[in-house]
């Protein structure tokens, strides 16, 4: 019975810490930022990002994350409200 509320008080602080995450700019955070602040973003897609920044320029929209590979429109709209790009 511990372990079960051990589990689910485990998971309610995941769920809480994503519903409360800070808005991040991709145009100037940081792999480990982008990672930490964006739902479904782990540190090999936020890596991709920072990438893809670095080599094409600023992002203009939300959407032009969608050209970095593996970065899908559902992953942006799960995400839109916290991605910033100023």
């Amino acid at each position: 019975m511990k372990i079960k509320v051990l589990v689910i008080s485990f998971l309610f602080f995941l769920l809480t810490a994503v519903a409360f995450a800070e808005p991040v700019n991709i145009n100037t955070a940081d792999a480990e930022t982008i990672a930490s602040s964006l739902n479904g973003i782990g540190e090999s897609k936020a890596r991709a990002i920072v990438s893809y920044r670095e080599t094409h320029g600023n992002f203009k929209t939300v959407y032009d994350l969608a050209n970095v590979k593996g970065i899908g429109e559902k992953t942006i709209e799960k995400n839109f409200d916290n991605i910033r790009l100023d």
